[in-house]
């Protein structure tokens, strides 16, 4: 198995499809002012194409089953569910197709796009880290990458809170998307 940690590689290159048993695509909330929730979507499928010579030319498109949000809480999941938050009848996908790519770096780069949640859209930036290209045993060429991004849920309609007795809310307004990638070349 050999790895090349260089998105300068040509060998970097191609077709990808997200391996969704492999990757992750999660957030993170804080919760009363105290802690943070974490939790993410089991059901997700994606594509992108990368470009090493020239990395503009890069893009993808990731699309997510709302129903599917896992944050270790059933009731807690239920609740997401509903229109308090992603309203998961009306608006079952969350979707993000990139519209620029650009190198920040021999191995950081970000991928701008349009997030569309409960049907509107806006644009966000993810900054990823290339973290490895290699050959798994079944033959397949996998590249990984790690991102985050942070966004206001309110600017998604994702308004839901509730006033705490000492001060503050319940929810944060802030959210923290984090997405561990790994894509399996076509």
């Amino acid at each position: 198995m050999t790895a090349t940690v260089s998105t300068t590689n040509p060998a970097l290159t191609g077709s990808y499809t997200l391996d969704t048993t492999h990757s992750r695509l999660g957030f993170v909330a804080r919760h009363a002012m105290v802690t943070k929730v974490r939790g993410s979507f089991t059901d997700f499928a994606g594509t992108a194409v990368l470009d090493a010579e020239d990395p503009s030319r890069s893009h993808a498109d990731v699309t997510i089953q709302v129903a599917s949000v896992d944050t270790g809480n059933g009731q807690r999941d239920e609740h997401l569910r509903t229109n308090d938050f992603f309203d998961a009848a009306t608006y079952p996908e969350i979707r993000f197709v990139s519209t620029k790519a650009e190198a920040l770096g021999e191995d950081n780069h970000r991928l701008t796009g349009d997030l569309t949640i409960k049907g509107i859209t806006k644009s966000i930036a993810v900054d990823f880290e290339f973290t490895g290209l290699a050959a798994d045993p079944w033959g397949n060429q996998r590249a990984g990458f790690e991102g985050k991004a942070v966004i206001n849920r309110k600017d998604w309609g994702v308004n839901f809170n509730a006033a705490l007795e000492a001060g503050g809310v319940l929810v944060s307004e802030k959210i923290t998307l984090e997405f561990d990638i790994s894509a399996i070349r076509n």
